[in-house]
């Protein structure tokens, strides 16, 4: 295609060919990028990454600004790939319209209200406990389980790292959102009335302070929904339901008085779990490893000290019981640098050489507040 350089542009007729010829290329270069837009959302689906990578945006629009020769046109120019961009993630919306997330609980829990902040348009199948919402993304009944991995408050969720640990899915993000508990009752239920509060085991334990205060009875549940659940169908007025405020409009409670969990800042780390592994990328600066050690003396302290030797940083350490025999533990590891690296590669040979069962459960950049 001939280039016309402004100074050669004779007549109004000359900058509309060019715009015409530009215009005719700029279609077939669209198709391309839809195309490479589908396989992209295709990927997205079989990993269990969301639509929105506000990162690889803010990353496109710098290398926009290098490559860029006239700064003119360089706002014009951002504007066109926002929109661009927009485009893309409105089509991907669509075709990602029929993926399936596992949650534990109902609609409205804690699990249920994130899952929709990362995947959007997926649909959320809900499942009674965590086991069963792995098992359902094991055996490609969802395309991923959406489980939380501790709380700020509350600690480990223990049940979901044995699923870790014993299962076959990788872990392809942690995302951190905000948790916000409530004391919900029936009409005519008040905080004199309540004697006794229903919840998730967590929800009580982020709760403490004001079920002591209050002097409630507690009871655990499965879900914080579940509690909800059970307080509308019993109209009891003595119960109250710790739980979100998506709960209490989806089961018609009130909310008798909001935020009582004792802690400012409260958030729950929620892993995506998939049968896929994500494809290590450079800008990879987070891993999970699990592993159990040789029963010999030292040999804990020899896989830390290979993850040190290795320049990476131990961001975590936790130890849980295998079951299998007594005081026997399983290691859940977090980690801060790329362990696709070649120094990522070494490092995992040698703790193979202190380590029995070691699983490295996935990669990623790093983890996103919603």
């Amino acid at each position: 295609m001939k280039i016309i350089k402004t100074g050669d542009i004779l007549d109004i007729k000359d900058a509309r060919k060019e715009i015409d010829l530009i215009d005719r290329e700029m279609a077939k270069l669209f198709e391309r990028r839809m195309t490479a837009s589908k396989s992209v959302a295709e990927f997205k689906q079989k990993s269990g990454l969301p639509i929105e990578d506000r990162q690889r945006e803010n990353a496109m629009l710098e290398d926009a600004s290098k490559r860029f020769q006239n700064k003119e046109y360089l706002p014009y120019y951002f504007d066109f790939l926002k929109a661009n961009m927009k485009i893309s993630k409105s089509y991907q919306k669509r075709l990602l319209s029929g993926m399936t997330v596992a949650v534990s609980g109902n609609e409205g829990a804690f699990a249920d209200l994130t899952a929709k902040k990362v995947f959007g348009n997926a649909e959320n199948e809900f499942f009674s406990d965590f086991s069963a919402a792995y098992r359902a993304a094991e055996r490609g009944e969802c395309d991923v389980a959406f489980l939380p991995l501790e709380n700020s408050f509350g600690g480990d969720v223990g049940a979901v790292l044995d699923l870790m640990f014993f299962g076959s899915l990788y872990v392809n993000g942690i995302y951190e959102s905000e948790i916000v508990q409530n004391l919900l009752g029936v009409d005519g239920a008040d905080e004199n009335t309540i004697k006794t509060v229903l919840s998730h085991p967590q929800g009580l334990a982020q709760c403490r302070e004001f079920i002591e205060n209050a002097g409630y009875e507690t009871k655990e549940t499965a879900t914080t929904t579940a509690a909800a659940k059970t307080v509308f169908e019993s109209g009891d007025i003595t119960l109250g339901a710790i739980a979100s405020e998506e709960a209490a409009k989806t089961f018609n409670l009130k909310i008798i008085k909001n935020h009582i969990n004792e802690q400012s800042g409260n958030t729950t780390r929620f892993a995506v779990l998939s049968r896929t592994k994500k494809q290590p990328l450079k800008n990879d600066n987070r891993f999970i490893l699990m592993f159990t050690v040789k029963n010999v003396a030292g040999a804990l302290s020899k896989a830390i000290s290979v993850i040190g030797c290795y320049e990476f940083n131990l961001l975590s350490l936790k130890s849980r019981p295998t079951k299998l025999e007594n005081w026997n533990h399983y290691f859940y590891v977090e980690g801060e640098g790329n362990i696709d690296s070649q120094n990522g590669k070494d490092m995992l040979n040698d703790l193979k050489k202190c380590c029995d069962n070691l699983k490295v459960l996935g990669s990623f950049e790093k983890e996103v507040k919603v």
